[in-house]
């Protein structure tokens, strides 16, 4: 092997390098945190619950059914569960930052300093988003889809089901909400502009109802309120992008 080669083929090795560490210093942040939240996994099990407490019908005790776990470790995995899952959302300012440094080695040094800017934001968006999730599609998508319980057709539902099922949504919505960031951040270094997202926006927005039929539950009124705050966010990105680009622009 020639140094020539030598010098194309470390620049590689070392970027691979950069993304081990940062990969394994978000792990770590997940996994300390997935270890205290395992001492509030019964609360944070109360308050993931809420909703369906909240939308499934009352049987003749005059509360909802209780979810249930089909295995003897159910109960102890759930728990392993819910602490990974809220460990992640602990640990996304660490994860956040570590993933816009990676991206930092091929910025300029002013862009550099945007990191810690960019890193807050995308936590609160992706909050945002998930809170969104939680206190309004989980509570309204609940409701509709519980609606259809009769008397010879009663809903039985595995807790380990029903977390599936409203994690993934948390999560999907989450990364949703990252739009407007992620607009603003393509922008800010060159790969985005107000009018390429203005003349592909009626692209977009088939393509984020195709979306939205893709990760949501097969109904309609679950996929409308995916598709909805996907629409409003998009065009809250045009609005970014002309802002920064104009900036861009007078500077």
């Amino acid at each position: 092997m020639t140094e020539k080669s030598k010098e194309k083929e470390m620049p590689f090795l070392d970027h691979l390098e950069e993304l081990r560490w940062r990969l394994i210093k978000s792990i770590v942040t997940v996994i300390v945190c997935a270890i205290g939240v395992y001492f509030f996994s019964e609360q944070v099990l109360a308050f993931l619950i809420a909703p369906y407490n909240d939308a499934a019908p009352q049987g003749e005790s005059g509360a909802a059914q209780k979810l249930i776990f089909l295995s003897p470790t159910g109960g102890f995995m759930i728990r392993i569960k819910i602490s990974i899952f809220s460990a992640i959302f602990l640990g996304l300012p660490v994860i956040f930052y570590q993933i816009w440094q990676f991206v930092v080695p091929g910025l300029l040094g002013k862009e550099k300093k945007l990191v810690p800017v960019v890193a807050f934001f995308s936590t609160l968006c992706f909050l945002t988003g998930a809170f969104f999730c939680y206190f309004v599609v989980l509570r309204f998508g609940l409701r509709f889809l519980l609606s259809f319980e009769t008397e010879d057709l009663v809903a039985t539902i595995s807790v380990n089901e029903y977390l599936g099922f409203i994690t993934m949504l948390i999560l999907v919505f989450g990364f949703i909400f990252e739009l407007p960031m992620l607009a603003f951040f393509l922008t800010k270094i060159g790969f985005l502009t107000p009018a390429f997202m203005r003349h592909y926006r009626r692209h977009g927005i088939v393509g984020m109802v195709i979306l939205s039929a893709i990760v949501t539950p097969p109904d309609v009124f679950t996929q409308l309120l995916l598709a909805g705050p996907l629409i409003l966010l998009y065009e809250i990105s045009i609005l970014i992008s002309a802002a920064v680009h104009k900036k861009q622009e007078v500077a």
